[in-house]
């Protein structure tokens, strides 16, 4: 798809012309508006895209065949053609039984995988009955202290042929622990299991802020997952590595794209570092990324994040295997864009993002529900948010050909333009020291607050437009929609599942678990005889706790404290 330097040159005349005679009579007659043409990100837009704006695209190089390096148009020869992408909708509330019987309800409108939501005092390494734990049980996910609670959650469920992803970080070494001794019990053979843990920590430092400890220990938990998943889970994703949390944490489209790309490149070299090849884990490594409301930038996004990992793999890493090339791609669309203001209008934000992730070439997918800026989703917010899914699945066509926008002067401009404006990030990250130093030093988090701070602006001053919000503002009062509600008695009723449990449990297997967890954590091979998910494993198969667990590593790690940025 190079260009000839001579027809470059006439077309350049041509757009002279055009500009001075065609544009130059409309724009009299019919000025432009008055609104800034930028991207969400605030980049801004020419009024045309031409060859001139791609003239060095190589068709092999930049683009290639779908299925082949460096994959910008998809990961799947096919894609579409052959199998959907899986659709999942992230759910959890309440108890183990609630979500229980959400996940069957969901399976049986077409979801293709389970996605869990776990509350946030399981997400912080505290048990229902922890002062830290009142008021917050059951309420922006399910209640799972301890695996008891997980084989409720997981009752009757076809975990041999759905995958799950659970979305958890912190813990989620305990969480992963918890659904292997499930399946174990159902008796699913390790090679059999699959799935996506989230699992991506540095995220947490950049952005999410659910950290526990100092970031060497929390480094060293996650390369464990990964190190015991390459050794025994052939179907797991042991990491899913997050752009999700940073852009909505005000990040733009081009810092999402960085600084999950930068944290991914730590991830594979600390992987090296614990002995592993290459082309041992790399293939099971995920990313999950955010879809806001700028559809051509939601598409280059995807495609930029394709080739940069691909070429990162092969040139820099020298992984051999094309599958340690390919970026297997989760995404959602964006929570931060769902307003209060007149909900019914997030149904179609929610579709034209989740559309964007579709012509992006998004493997998995989950749409959010209308009702979210408010709670968790009711029953009938989240069957419209999957039929959202199904509709563009089954009746758009955007589904019948492979990356239907390849080629547009537009989308692979924009593309170019993510991908060079990333590895730009990526030279200063690197300069800094890397990734974990640059966290120490507050860098992407500075540069993801000044970024949010400027969008706030834009939407105060009126430059960024939110329907329903400052323009559009329907003043009467708002027709009220039914909101989810969790049970206060809840927490009460984990309360006393926990005590009845921690009577119950055999108090010398306890011991030897919990014992046999200090000793690695504390140890100095943590590549072998400390590896430390073995020893999890078979303490949450004594029903340890998940509090017992976290405070048990609380003990030994210590917790981190987080830079001030200005």
């Amino acid at each position: 798809m190079t260009f000839d330097p001579e027809e470059l040159k006439r077309l350049e005349q041509e757009k002279a012309r055009w500009e001075q005679q065609t544009l130059g009579s409309h724009l009299e007659r019919a000025p432009e508006r008055s609104d800034p043409f930028t991207t969400v990100s605030g980049k801004a837009i020419r009024r045309l895209y031409t060859p001139l704006d791609v003239p060095n695209l190589d068709y092999q190089e930049d683009l290639g065949f779908p299925g082949e390096y460096p994959f910008t148009r998809g990961v799947q020869p096919t894609m579409y053609r052959g199998r959907f992408w899986t659709m999942r909708q992230y759910s959890g509330f309440g108890s183990a039984e609630e979500t229980n019987r959400r996940y069957r309800y969901l399976l049986e409108q077409g979801q293709m995988g389970l996605s869990v939501a776990f509350h946030l005092p399981t997400l912080m390494g505290y048990d229902s009955d922890h002062p830290m734990a009142a008021g917050e049980v059951g309420k922006c996910g399910a209640a799972i202290d301890s695996l008891q609670d997980m084989e409720v959650l997981l009752r009757g469920l076809p975990l041999d042929k759905v995958t799950t992803s659970m979305t958890i970080t912190s813990t989620a070494a305990v969480a992963w622990a918890m659904y292997i001794a499930v399946c174990e019990q159902m008796g699913i053979a390790y090679d059999r299991i699959g799935g996506t843990l989230q699992n991506d920590i540095l995220k947490e430092y950049i952005a999410q802020k659910e950290y526990i400890f100092p970031l060497q220990p929390s480094i060293r938990l996650v390369t464990d997952t990964i190190v015991f998943g390459s050794r025994h889970f052939p179907k797991w994703n042991t990491i899913s590595i997050s752009g999700y949390h940073i852009r909505e944490a005000g990040a733009t489209a081009l810092q999402e794209l960085a600084f999950t790309i930068a944290d991914g490149i730590t991830y594979v070299e600390e992987g090296i570092r614990a002995g592993l090849d290459v082309d041992e884990f790399a293939p099971r490594l995920s990313f999950f990324w955010d879809i806001h409301n700028d559809l051509f930038e939601e598409i280059a996004k995807f495609r930029a994040a394709r080739r940069m990992w691909a070429r990162l793999m092969r040139e820099r890493f020298k992984a051999k295997s094309p599958r340690s090339w390919i970026l297997r791609t989760h995404s959602q669309t964006a929570g931060v864009s769902l307003t209060a203001q007149q909900p019914y209008v997030n149904i179609a934000r929610v579709a034209l993002q989740a559309l964007a992730g579709v012509l992006g070439g998004t493997q998995s997918l989950h749409t959010n529900s209308m009702d979210e800026a408010y709670a968790l989703p009711t029953q009938e917010a989240v069957t419209i948010a999957l039929r959202t899914q199904q509709v563009i699945a089954h009746e758009t066509g955007v589904t019948n050909t492979v990356d239907p926008l390849a080629g547009s002067y537009f989308v692979e401009a924009l593309t170019n333009e993510m991908e060079e404006g990333a590895l730009e990030y990526l030279r200063r990250i690197q300069e800094l020291g890397g990734m974990v130093r640059a966290i120490e030093l507050g860098f992407p988090q500075q540069e993801i607050a000044n970024s949010a701070y400027a969008y706030q602006r834009a939407v105060e001053r009126e430059e960024k437009v939110i329907v329903g919000v400052n323009r559009f503002v329907d003043e009467r009062e708002q027709r009220p929609i039914p909101i989810l509600s969790i049970d206060e008695a809840l927490q009460q009723q984990q309360v006393e599942r926990l005590a009845l449990l921690r009577k119950s449990r055999d108090k010398d297997r306890w011991n030897r678990a919990m014992d046999a967890l200090r000793a690695a954590a504390l140890g100095n091979d943590p590549w072998g005889k400390d590896l430390l998910m073995p020893k999890i494993l078979e303490a949450v198969k004594a029903y340890a706790t998940v509090g017992e667990i976290i405070g048990l590593l609380r003990e030994v790690w210590g917790e981190y404290t987080e830079l001030n940025i200005i």
